[in-house]
């Protein structure tokens, strides 16, 4: 059902996919142009198609499985890809950061609030997932009562 607790764990966790996508994950004082990440003084999703991608997709699959209520096995596989998404696109965010630090030199680098949003992400998707699996144990121990 739509008014379960997993479905405002996939809502938050939608808005932690979708959050990524506009706020900036990392932040100089000034812009790098030796830097691909910080040419504009901002390192964002923007600044990479692949983190874009997983990270839009994330979000997507989140609200695609408040909708999959009715079929729970298929909803905790659709919540699990968009785990995966989101675990892939952080540890690219993590490689793509380190390999750019290099040309960042001196420059201070402060973390921005996107950076914690796929860890939001992921905690919210599991708690979904736990939702899920309970309302899935429930319906089978009462479908073993009738």
């Amino acid at each position: 059902m739509i008014q379960r607790i997993q479905t405002v764990y996939l809502v938050l966790a939608a808005a932690c996919g979708f959050g990524a996508l506009a706020l900036p994950l990392a932040t100089t004082g000034q812009q790098i142009q030796q830097s691909e990440l910080f040419a504009d003084g901002a390192f964002t999703v923007q600044d990479n198609t692949g983190l874009l991608v997983l990270f839009a997709l994330a979000g997507v699959l989140s609200v695609a499985a408040i909708f999959l209520y009715k079929n729970r096995p298929v909803q905790m596989k659709v919540t699990r890809f968009a785990l995966v998404a989101d675990v892939v696109g952080l540890v690219l965010t993590v490689i793509l950061f380190w390999r750019d630090l290099g040309h960042v030199g001196s420059e201070e680098v402060g973390d921005g609030v996107g950076a914690y949003l796929p860890l939001a992400f992921v905690l919210f998707a599991i708690l979904a997932l736990r939702g899920i699996r309970k309302d899935e144990n429930l319906v089978r121990s009462a479908d073993r009562l009738r």
